[in-house]
């Protein structure tokens, strides 16, 4: 049996460090489950969404853009952030779906909330997956560049498994994509 309290930290105080126009930062102290006491650098993000747009021909819609931060050329599934803390992971989602690539989904499913960084950061994405394309045009951010790319589902989750797609958010939301729309055996009845 597990006792949570053995591992719980407990904040007790939170000082903002830093305010930008995406990120917050700030520094919290914690009690520890031993009664000292330690420091969290915590960066506070209002969340974002992401979208695996799949055709009914079976393939997924990627977007190819340079991550300056890491210095890569991406494939990713289309995402964006929430534009404040209270709006929904799906208005979000369709938004940027349309924004991105020009489509317009019938159905959108949320696959998953996902907690990106837990370690020091508050961000969660909400992953969708979206069919019942239909093409319209696209809306790229002004400081955005985009290239769009369409590939078999499976060729990509094969990138996924080579290591070849290295984007976390969009490596799970492919791999949960594949397998909602191919369900060998389900994994919750072993």
């Amino acid at each position: 049996m597990f006792d949570d309290k053995m591992i719980t930290e407990t904040p007790i105080s939170e000082e903002l460090k830093f305010q930008g126009a995406l990120i917050d930062v700030s520094h919290m102290t914690v009690r520890l489950p031993d009664g000292r006491t330690a420091l969290r650098e915590v960066v506070h993000h209002k969340g974002a969404a992401a979208v695996v747009p799949v055709d009914d021909e079976g393939f997924v819609y990627l977007v190819r853009q340079h991550r300056v931060v890491n210095d890569m050329l991406m494939w990713e599934i289309p995402a964006g952030k929430l534009d404040s803390a209270d709006e929904e992971p799906l208005a979000c989602a369709i938004r940027e779906l349309k924004e991105e690539t020009g489509l317009v989904a019938e159905n959108m499913e949320m696959l998953s909330h996902i907690v990106t960084t837990p370690g020091f950061c508050t961000e969660k994405i909400g992953l969708f997956l979206a069919t019942g394309l239909s093409q319209h045009e696209t809306h790229f951010d002004e400081d955005e560049f985009l290239q769009l790319t369409r590939m078999p589902l499976s060729e990509a989750v094969e990138r996924v498994m080579n290591g070849e797609f290295r984007d976390a958010k969009t490596a799970l939301g492919l791999l949960m994509a594949w397998q909602k729309l191919h369900p060998v055996t389900n994994i919750t009845e072993r």
